[in-house]
């Protein structure tokens, strides 16, 4: 681990953090504590950031004299539980910073009850603030190591799926199948999957977050493959969909259109242009069809220590831009219509001076079986 990496990341939300008034930043996602300590194998650890001066971690106090050995934090202090909780131990170091009457920054959804709860009853609640935006907005453009983090996920994941597909025919079960693509992701580098691996076919095509179970694939249904992969704790996705024998045409064609929608989106990418006009490009294509009434209003996520970050999102409502060494996937949603709906095609793209990379390059057709 490059622990100056870490720290300039820290020196950057120290300034953030000095633009928006907020005294102290708290972390305790695991993603977050990756990205400002180093730390992939963390539990029960929590990082207090001040607007100046030296961060300090405080752990289980199991875990301390490893953690010390590999964080890029200086001070890191051992609470003993059940004697102190972690929230109690953060308590102590916000107060070691002497402000009077701190602003605390928050993560938006990584937050128990319990350090909720200690931090309340010893500060200012109304002085509680979301550190969300300043820190997803910083972890939105990727420093070089993190982009070949992410593309050694893309080749673990490309070698995933190309060992799904051989395995598709008639009364495998979807289980199996997501079984042959994990394996051939760890033999690829990958270190887990960072969601459940949606390999899933017939109806259950058109839930949102569908997941493999012991349902038998069948003659004439089509196959939808949604496999990531990850890599040092970054991510990489992509998403194909194979018909297995004789299809309905309306399934082909919306898959077509998916794929034309796509190459619209990928081509209106670049640095500086605005989410919402990259989304229209899908979109356009989506409405010429006939079929904009049953198309999300977000087509795509940042990908990146989580498969689908909080910034940026890309679709209708968004007025921010794409900004170079983003990366996201495109095009996440499928054409909802009831029985012939479900076919999805999705790849992670990094947005570079000259346009997109994609880092999971895989045939993009309807795979025949």
């Amino acid at each position: 681990m490059n622990k100056v990496i870490h720290q300039n990341r820290i020196k950057h939300l120290q300034k953030a953090m000095q633009a928006a008034h907020m005294d102290i930043c708290l972390i305790l996602d695991r993603e977050n504590l990756l990205y400002y300590t180093g730390l992939e194998q963390v539990e029960c650890m929590a990082a207090v950031i001040p607007r100046e001066g030296q961060p300090q971690g405080t752990t289980l106090w199991l875990d301390l004299s490893w953690i010390q050995a590999n964080c890029a934090l200086e001070q890191i202090r051992g609470y003993h539980f059940p004697g102190k909780s972690i929230g109690e131990s953060i308590v102590d170091i916000i107060k070691e910073y002497g402000y009077p009457d701190p602003i605390i920054g928050f993560e938006r959804y990584f937050v128990g009850f319990g350090v909720y709860d200690t931090l309340r009853k010893n500060f200012n609640e109304q002085k509680f603030a979301s550190a969300a935006e300043i820190i997803y907005r910083q972890r939105a453009i990727k420093e070089p190591d993190e982009i070949e983090k992410i593309s050694c996920a893309a080749k673990a994941a490309i070698a995933a799926m190309a060992a799904a597909v051989a395995v598709i025919k008639p009364g495998v079960r979807e289980i199996d199948i997501a079984a042959q693509a994990e394996w051939a992701a760890m033999k690829a580098g990958s270190q887990g999957t960072p969601f459940r691996t949606q390999i899933v076919s017939g109806n259950k095509t058109l839930l949102t977050h569908p997941f493999s179970d012991e349902k038998e694939v069948k003659a004439g249904e089509i196959v939808l493959l949604h496999i990531g992969a990850r890599y040092q704790g970054y991510t990489a996705k992509l998403c194909r969909t194979v018909a297995v024998g004789v299809i309905p045409e309306e399934q082909r064609k919306i898959y077509s259109i998916l794929r034309e929608a796509q190459q619209a989106c990928i081509e209106a990418m670049q640095p500086g242009r605005p989410v919402c006009e990259i989304d229209l490009a899908a979109r356009q294509v989506i409405e010429n069809y006939g079929y904009g009434h049953q198309f999300l209003d977000i087509i795509g996520y940042g990908v990146g220590l989580r498969q689908s970050e909080f910034y940026p999102m890309i679709g209708k409502p968004f007025r921010y831009s794409l900004e170079r060494d983003m990366v996201v996937d495109v095009l996440l949603p499928s054409i909802y219509k009831p029985v012939v709906g479900g076919p999805r095609l999705t790849d992670t793209l990094w947005v570079n001076q000259d346009g997109v990379v994609n880092l999971t390059e895989y045939p993009r057709d309807l795979i025949q079986i």
